[in-house]
């Protein structure tokens, strides 16, 4: 049996980023996943200029042999209208491939891995979690995402009353022809809210690359929405007529909408695994990078691993993200104030998609960015 002082269970930028945190202070991780890396996400895939402060990247070496797309202007509408295109005169956001900026934070961290392992079984033992029956630590961290094995044995996790956010989308690397067809461009994002604002659409070209999707609340419509969404985007000339294989459908949990326990004695939650991911916009990284680095402090200031100890941390995101009680009436997408017959009007308002679609729900400009200090 080895001993660790902590595992990590998920290699993913949250799981990643709490290891290399919790290595420089020396102590002793080890760090699970079922896949292989470099590995397939799907994912819309944009960061912040915030997210690459937070986690020490300097653009321009991360660009160096990897697709690092910068955003300039975000073009953004309802289904059904025509779009208003706003240009913030600047980077304000980066389009990065999942497959590589995942790879990359994981490869920064020198402690173990385990990968392409599934967790088979998580047992409690004097005071130590033992993961099959091979790894042992007093501290057992979940970051697997949505359906986290450890998520699942704080009784928690898919199936369990939560609100689910479904998605389905798909990305290629796109052909002369089809580069040549696809009116979308790389520095300029377009986000489609459905017109019953439970959900929304993207396209979003990186280099060669294009990413297509669409999220929605009510999945079991979700393949209708998105049919209709890309057969408009093909007539538009957004997108080229000929879309390679199929669409691949994720989930997730919003913050406003979760109601997991973030700790417990001697196990912790975050990124994904806690339901992390931003209400307004289903953003995950962010808030999975700030709830590593989070974490990281609690567990290096706590005198024990209990749940009172640990506590901490929940407060913590709190203090970040909001009290999940109070969000709870925020709804999905759109505060209920919007669903309204005035949203129609407010999406085609310059000032509106701007200063509040884009630079508050989407970017999350007015947030201050979080160091690996806290």
């Amino acid at each position: 049996m080895d001993h660790y002082d902590v595992i990590i269970v998920g290699a993913g930028p949250a799981g990643s980023t709490l290891a290399r945190s919790l290595e420089d202070a020396g102590k002793n991780v080890l760090v699970i996943d079922k896949a292989s890396f470099p590995r397939d996400k799907t994912c819309a895939g944009w960061v912040t200029p915030a997210v690459m402060e937070s986690l020490d990247i300097n653009p321009a070496n991360y660009a160096n042999g990897r697709t690092l797309q910068p955003i300039r202007r975000f073009r953004i509408g309802m289904m059904g209208q025509p779009a208003v295109e706003n240009d913030h005169h600047g980077i304000v956001s980066y389009g990065i491939r999942r497959c590589e900026f995942d790879a990359f934070l994981l490869e920064r961290v020198r402690s173990p891995k385990q990968l392409a392992t599934p967790v088979k079984s998580i047992v409690r033992n004097n005071g130590h979690w033992v993961v099959n029956d091979q790894w042992q630590a007093p501290l057992l961290i979940g970051a697997g995402g949505h359906f986290c094995p450890v998520a699942r044995q704080l009784g928690t996790g898919p199936g369990k009353h939560e609100t689910v956010v479904a998605a389905k989308e798909v990305e290629f690397e796109m052909t002369p022809e089809q580069a040549d067809a696809c009116e979308a461009r790389g520095d300029t994002p377009e986000l489609w809210f459905c017109r019953d604002l439970k959900g929304y659409a993207w396209v979003f070209r990186k280099g060669n690359f294009l990413n297509i999707g669409l999220g929605r609340e009510d999945n079991h419509r979700l393949t209708d929405h998105l049919e209709a969404f890309v057969d408009d985007m093909k007539q538009d000339g957004r997108i080229p007529a000929d879309l390679p294989g199929r669409f691949k459908g994720h989930a997730y949990l919003l913050y406003a909408h979760a109601d997991r326990p973030l700790v417990d004695d001697g196990v912790l939650l975050i990124g994904d695994a806690a339901g992390l991911a931003y209400t307004q916009s289903g953003e995950g990284i962010r808030p999975a990078i700030e709830s590593a680095l989070m974490a990281a402090e609690v567990i290096l200031n706590a005198t024990d691993f209990s749940a009172a100890a640990l506590q901490r941390y929940g407060e913590r995101i709190a203090d970040r993200f909001g009290n999940r009680a109070s969000e709870q009436a925020a709804g999905w997408e759109l505060p209920e104030w919007l669903k309204q017959p005035v949203a129609s009007t407010l999406m085609r308002s310059h000032w509106f998609t701007r200063k509040v679609v884009t630079e508050k729900w989407f970017l999350h400009q007015d947030v201050p960015t979080l160091g690996a200090t806290g």
